[in-house]
């Protein structure tokens, strides 16, 4: 699909489409041990401000990549512009998950597909055993294997489906780049970034997938965060902020971010991608260059100090124990540059 064969709702014409180059990564976390820096992960961040403009970078933040699962609060508004419709806020909130596998992922997952009508079967993402570690083991120790639903994009996927259901278009081929679902859903993406997509693949689960920059994705993040009640994207965030479980799992750490930090909107993504923004339009973005998600949430918690959260409630995310002998012996931080007082 090309970006202009793109037909872009009358919200906004986005911009330029995002440069596609190396990014030019920076060092964005240090792995002490024994206090010496054994390991250092390279990655980019973007603070902005209340206003929109850009408080702090460090790193690439205007080179093309690719947000993964981060994109789906996006995507959510996406789907209920295109005209989804209206579901309860868990059901939403599961549109823009990439859920554990639980039972009430799975359960609302159905539910879902069941207004269209659908059963599993309709599913086109790729079958997978659930995420969650000890949902995992549970399902092996039943017997159970590969499953569409209990993959982590299930609720998406069956909201796509009754999305073309509803607007009586192909199901079969919903996956396609060309089907006007996934026309409707590239113009969203480039309406919120407020620019052009650089390149369409494919992600893990099947489903298109949009290239826009790190600052692109973290704008979209406060647009929805700074919505009014009512509308599709002020209805996207307030089910995430409501059913932060439903949009990862028990114990997930966006979970817990969310319940700690009022207000707050977040999305992870594989590959080491994680959007964070507050009702007010204060935003952050990460990407770690190599995918470790170990590094994820502490760079995230250091972007949000630099909002003014307070770093007591960012505490249990801000470090991660580096192990010794069944002992902790270091920690993975992130480096002093993203720190408000470079500490």
């Amino acid at each position: 699909m090309s970006q202009s064969s793109t037909t872009l709702p009358p919200h906004r014409a986005p911009g330029a489409a995002p440069v596609v180059r190396a990014p030019a990564h920076v060092p964005v976390a240090h792995v002490v041990r024994g206090g010496l820096v054994e390991g250092v992960h390279h990655g980019s961040v973007v603070v902005l401000a209340a206003d929109g403009s850009v408080e702090f970078q460090a790193g690439d933040i205007e080179a093309a990549f690719y947000p993964r699962s981060a994109l789906k609060p996006v995507q959510a508004v996406g789907l209920l512009r295109a005209g989804l419709p209206p579901l309860d806020d868990e059901a939403l909130a599961l549109v823009a998950a990439s859920h554990s596998g639980e039972e009430r992922h799975l359960a609302t997952a159905r539910r879902i597909l069941d207004a269209a009508g659908l059963d599993e079967a309709a599913l086109r993402n790729v079958p997978d055993l659930p995420y969650d570690p000890a949902v995992r083991d549970d399902w092996l120790r039943r017997g159970l294997g590969p499953s569409r639903l209990a993959q982590n994009c299930s609720g998406k996927h069956a909201a796509m489906l009754l999305t073309a259901r509803t607007r009586d278009w192909p199901l079969d081929d919903y996956l396609d780049p060309g089907h006007p679902l996934q026309r409707d859903l590239a113009a969203t993406v480039a309406d919120l970034t407020g620019q052009g997509i650089a390149r369409v693949t494919v992600d893990g689960c099947g489903a298109p997938l949009f290239a826009v920059s790190l600052h692109g994705l973290t704008r979209a993040a406060a647009r929805l965060a700074t919505a009014a009640p009512g509308t599709d994207e002020g209805r996207v965030a307030h089910a995430m902020r409501t059913y932060p479980e439903l949009v990862s799992g028990s114990g997930r750490d966006v979970a817990r971010l969310i319940r700690a930090v009022p207000g707050l909107l977040a999305k992870d993504g594989f590959e080491g991608v994680q959007i964070a923004a507050l009702p007010d339009g204060r935003a952050v973005g990460v990407k770690i260059a190599d995918g470790a998600d170990r590094a994820r949430m502490p760079v995230t918690a250091a972007a949000l100090a630099r909002c003014g959260i307070d770093p007591g409630v960012l505490a249990p995310f801000a470090a991660a124990p580096v192990i010794g002998g069944g002992a902790p012996v270091g920690t993975l931080r992130a480096t002093a540059a993203l720190t408000p007082h470079g500490t």
